[in-house]
């Protein structure tokens, strides 16, 4: 029996999750969880990174001993530290409109694969003040693991956001990265490679992206299939060994991440459960009753992913003003879940269309896989078996790349899907 702690961070809450590896089971249990969301501070939308530092290690003392730590979080934001390794001033979040206006470059796709979307870490770079004062950038799962340990590096998964990296080579790109500080992008370390110690406790990198690590224990049988990893965003797309360069890839806005193992996340980033949240934000209120209220209304249909819902606030007032017409709070819910439906629908489709690769199966991972509507919705929209679950797919992700680091698990990723099959409950739904 092997014990490992997984620190996941998203954009709304951060929990520290206990992992139990033993031959051919894996377990999980949440051993400390702690709100995080931005604040306005000095202008600007911030994460409070000491403060989720003190929870990270409230949670590490409760996990017990433990063989190794790993990182997970949201992608593309970064703190600046300085000669002197402080960190010079909170990160500011993605959601900050210092970047508004940004628009794409001709060629950066060739390079780096990304869809665009004007968050993106070399975006953000182009709007940083303090980018003069910098010795060095660290992604968010970087600068606290440099915190527990004092080495500083680069997991390579989160890495790819950044629109830095070479998508052909999997390096930084000098061409991309000619215009910044020497020196300021650490070297790479890629999932499994130590990290350093914490207090005797090897730190070890994963998929630090989150959607990296939940596309690890994403359940598959075979490789025939899409993946849903539903949270605030819906990251849809399905796992190749290439990436796809084409024009129709980059005009379909299509990305182009790195996983585990060396596979490419070729997915499209669709506004995920952050639209409910907000209106349940905004409403004040619990979400099963509108649920199950919102699953005998009709609803509109409206676009996700246009750009006025991506800041916080009155989301039930956007989503109304777009649709052009007045709701009931069940009506908004039905709405956002057929949105998002009809969304899981066109990334699928589009992803076997652009890749070639063709699917069977769609598995919905993360949170979002608890919806009940929102999983009978995704598979009667792609005509496809929806597979809901497992919903803690980033933090076994992470604990299964530890796992592996430190000898309790084995083999290639097949291998430890298996393992998230043995140990966990999933749902079938069929399209109707």
């Amino acid at each position: 029996m092997t014990t490992v702690a997984a620190v996941d961070l998203g954009a709304s809450s951060g929990r520290v999750v206990r992992g139990v590896v033993t031959d051919g089971n894996v377990h999980i249990e949440e051993v400390h969880r702690f709100a995080n969301g931005p604040v306005h501070q000095r202008g600007h939308l911030r994460w409070d990174l000491p403060g989720l530092y003190h929870e990270v290690l409230a949670g590490l003392r409760l996990a017990g001993p433990l063989a190794s730590i790993g990182i997970d979080s949201w992608a593309v934001d970064y703190g600046l530290l300085d000669a002197s390794g402080e960190l010079l001033g909170n990160p500011v979040c993605y959601r900050d409109p210092r970047t508004d206006g940004v628009t794409p470059q001709d060629g950066l796709y060739e390079l780096n694969g990304l869809q665009f979307q004007p968050f993106n870490t070399m975006f953000q770079l182009m709007a940083e003040p303090l980018l003069p004062q910098a010795s060095q950038l660290l992604l968010i799962p970087d600068l606290l693991s440099y915190w527990l340990t004092g080495h500083r590096g680069t997991e390579y998964t989160n890495a790819t956001t950044t629109g830095l990296i070479d998508v052909r080579t999997g390096q930084w790109s000098p061409e991309l990265t000619r215009d910044l500080p020497p020196g300021l992008l650490p070297a790479l370390r890629r999932p499994g490679d130590p990290a350093g110690t914490f207090r005797g406790i090897p730190v070890t990198a994963v998929g630090s992206h989150d959607t990296a690590s939940a596309v690890v224990a994403v359940p598959a049988e075979t490789d025939r299939f899409a993946y849903i990893s539903c949270g605030t965003w819906s990251l849809v797309g399905v796992e190749l060994d290439f990436p796809v360069l084409t024009a129709a890839s980059r005009a379909a806005n299509f990305t182009n991440e790195g996983g585990v193992d060396g596979t490419i996340r070729y997915l499209r980033n669709v506004m995920g459960l952050w639209l409910l949240q907000e209106c349940l934000r905004t409403w004040d209120t619990g979400l099963e009753p509108l649920l199950r209220e919102a699953g005998t209304v009709s609803g509109s249909v409206f676009d996700p992913n246009d750009p006025v819902f991506l800041p916080p606030g009155d989301m039930p007032t956007r989503i109304e003003r777009w649709c052009g017409k007045s709701m009931t709070r069940p009506e908004i819910v039905r709405t956002i879940l057929d949105s998002l439906a009809l969304a899981h629908r066109d990334a699928v489709v589009d992803a076997q269309r652009l890749s070639g690769k063709e699917v069977e199966v769609v598995h919905m991972v993360g949170g979002g896989s608890r919806n009940e509507l929102l999983c009978q919705l995704t598979a009667d929209a792609c005509g496809l078996p929806v597979v809901a679950g497992p919903a803690e797919a980033t933090a076994l992700g992470n604990v299964l790349v530890q796992a592996r680091a430190v000898g309790a698990a084995h083999g290639t990723l097949a291998d430890l899907r298996r393992l998230v099959r043995r140990s966990q409950q999933l749902k079938r739904y069929l399209p109707r």
